[in-house]
């Protein structure tokens, strides 16, 4: 079989084809971080008190002052229940004046809330307080179980079936959930939403690199990255002004719409048509590139032609705490994106300045102690502690994208996208950790910091085992790429 790098060389490993589908194929990431919207924006504990309408049957004239005093218990600093209210009695207004009620129970018709920040969340549609608070997390750590599915499912998906089929059906699977989960009644039928929304956003698959020379391979790894990072800080502002999050999961689809509809015309790999042993479609797919790029292919070519873990929970633990730093809540998400734009702009220079090796483990080495240092930081300085969390994020992200590059070019093309999706399936363990991590801070602050921060450290020691694949090209079988050793 003749080498495919020689044919990217003939037809073009970075032209106008490669760059329509860098572009075509990174915009969905663009629009991946909205996805996160219901869980990262929600008010943990919004001032709130019993629903006690039914004292209005009695005193249909009471203020809502006379209201909560007649109905509620409050707490020892004077202020009134959150979580609980007098039992309701079938008495008249003043004789619930003369007598007071003492018996309490729990809120049995639900919450009003006050001075929300949001105008509705999963929080107050669903209720998720007092003895329900936990769900929350809950809801994290399902939406990152179905991205650990979808990356279980369309990594050998993709070698059986091609990468094309897996990133068209997950695209699909992401739009249709999406609207989904905007209508959910409950939150039982909203945790399954968003675990097949999960599914699809951990299935979904790029593959420009199969398609790009050696010398632009980490572009398109970087950009993709890039256009995550833009998403992230646009997040913040899609929340800003769509206070409602129904609403914005109608708004997330609206893209998702045009998405669903264009990869339908994506072209398959050639790399993996010639794996497979379909030459036929590959020639073809090669002739188009090579007219789309304006260059011939020799004829002798084609004759020839015949056939990542800790940094995750890390970067999730930091996202998911997006609102428990101190600062406000929007102006922490936009920092949180914007930060990531110059990690994900200097790796496309650094990896080809210094290498895949080096550069991992500085990040994740560097990007540990950030965090580990925001155990330094006394308690209420939430400068001090968002600076740190940014940078360790920063470092996080700049490690996410060389690791992206890194993992495609370590194994041979015909267990590629196998091996890219267990590597998926490790970093959405850690984003399924996450959340069931932070929860250890109710036992000690110090706890998740501690946990995310060692594993950064240890990773960044385990990097010096792998070998440099810098300026190599993709071993398209497994002796090439044991020769990479």
């Amino acid at each position: 079989m003749s080498d495919f790098g020689e044919i990217l060389k003939a037809i073009g490993g970075f032209g106008l084809f490669q760059k329509i589908i860098i572009f075509a194929l990174c915009f969905p990431n663009l629009i991946l971080p909205f996805h996160f919207a219901s869980v990262f924006f929600v008010q943990s504990d919004p001032e709130r008190h019993c629903n006690t309408d039914w004292i209005l049957k009695a005193g249909p004239n009471l203020t809502t002052e006379e209201q909560l005093n007649l109905t509620l218990p409050r707490e020892k600093d004077g202020s009134f229940s959150k979580c609980q209210m007098f039992v309701p009695v079938d008495w008249d207004i003043d004789t619930i004046r003369e007598y007071g009620l003492n018996e309490t129970t729990g809120c049995q018709s639900g919450w009003k809330y006050d001075r929300m920040l949001y105008e509705a969340t999963i929080v107050t549609d669903f209720d998720l307080v007092c003895g329900h608070v936990n769900l929350v997390q809950v809801a994290q750590t399902l939406l990152m179980a179905g991205i650990l599915l979808g990356s279980l499912l369309f990594g050998p998906f993709a070698e059986s079936f091609g990468r094309k089929r897996a990133t068209q059906i997950p695209a699909v699977v992401m739009l249709i959930f999406t609207v989904t989960t905007g209508f959910c009644p409950n939150f039982y039928l909203y945790l399954v939403s968003q675990f097949m929304v999960g599914i699809g956003y951990g299935g979904y698959r790029l593959n420009t690199t199969e398609w790009t020379g050696v010398s632009k391979r980490s572009l398109g790894s970087c950009v993709s990255q890039l256009f995550s990072a833009l998403g992230q800080g646009l997040l913040a502002g899609l929340i800003y002004c769509i206070r409602d999050w129904r609403l914005a999961q109608l708004v997330i689809a609206s893209p998702l719409v045009v998405v669903a509809l264009y990869i339908w015309f994506i072209p398959e790999s050639a790399r993996w048509l010639i794996d497979r042993g379909r030459t036929k479609e590959a020639k073809k797919w090669i002739f188009k590139v090579a007219a789309i790029n304006k260059r011939t292919v020799p004829d002798s070519l084609l004759e020839e032609c015949t056939r990542e873990f800790s940094l995750n929970v890390t970067y999730y633990c930091l996202s998911f705490n997006v609102g428990n730093f101190g600062l406000d809540v929007f102006v922490t998400q936009l920092v949180f994106g914007l930060s990531e734009l110059p990690a994900h702009v200097l790796c496309i220079w650094l990896l080809e300045v210094l290498g895949r090796k080096i550069l991992l483990i500085s990040t994740l080495l560097i990007g540990g102690l950030f965090c580990i240092f925001i155990l330094a930081v006394p308690d209420g300085n939430a400068v001090a502690v968002t600076a740190l969390a940014t940078m360790g994020r920063f470092f996080m992200n700049w490690a996410g994208s060389i690791c992206n590059v890194y993992v495609q070019e370590l194994f041979p093309t015909c267990v590629r996208q196998t091996t890219s999706g267990l590597g998926n399936i490790a970093s959405r363990i850690g984003g399924l950790l996450a959340p069931l991590l932070n929860m250890l801070a109710v036992y000690h602050g110090a706890i998740p910091t501690i946990v995310f921060s060692s594993l950064s450290l240890v990773s960044g020691a385990l990097i010096f085992l792998l070998p440099e694949t810098m300026r190599k090209e993709l071993p398209d079988s497994a002796q090439e790429a044991e020769g990479n050793r």
